[in-house]
């Protein structure tokens, strides 16, 4: 590798190891998610993945039960602000903190925006036992099932 690799300007990587190390940071499918979804697969519930819950918002649900109306959001401690984990950057400190606080202000919005819209949400800390994130978002997809809806289909597979 280039390691003289120099920054286009306004670049947020201090340095050529620091931009390879944050292009590995995967958006979705990581351990946690994985490991929740494999929990809520085997008690038989059936998802989409990386969806969109509502088509106009360009926001992305890691599980989605459309017709329970379910958005499960499995957070990260560094990008989405975890008071207990969440440590700030040692090197480009203003960029890094106001990214993870517009990350948190998004959030607070979709959880707004889809709670409108008649969805529930449920958000999850990555350190967050999986198994009791499963039973959660089993427990709220067959609770919302059960409830009349007014006109749309029962019961059915998501």
């Amino acid at each position: 590798m280039n390691e003289s690799w120099n920054p286009p300007e306004g670049s947020w990587a201090s340095s050529a190891a620091r931009r390879r190390n944050m292009q590995a940071i995967r958006s979705r499918d990581t351990k946690p998610e994985q490991l929740i979804r494999r929990l809520v697969h085997a008690q038989g519930l059936r998802y989409r993945v990386a969806a969109r819950p509502l088509p106009d918002l360009r926001r992305t649900a890691d599980l989605v039960f459309r017709p329970s109306k379910v958005a499960v959001f499995i957070d990260g401690c560094y990008w989405h602000g975890c008071p207990e984990h969440y440590v700030p950057p040692k090197t480009n400190e203003g960029y890094w903190s106001d990214k993870v606080a517009r990350n948190i202000a998004r959030d607070r919005d979709t959880d707004q925006r889809l709670a409108e819209a008649g969805w529930t949400v449920l958000r999850f800390w990555e350190h967050e036992p999986s198994a009791e994130c499963a039973s959660r978002i089993a427990a709220e997809v067959e609770s919302r099932r059960a409830r009349p809806t007014g006109g749309g289909r029962q019961g059915g597979s998501d």
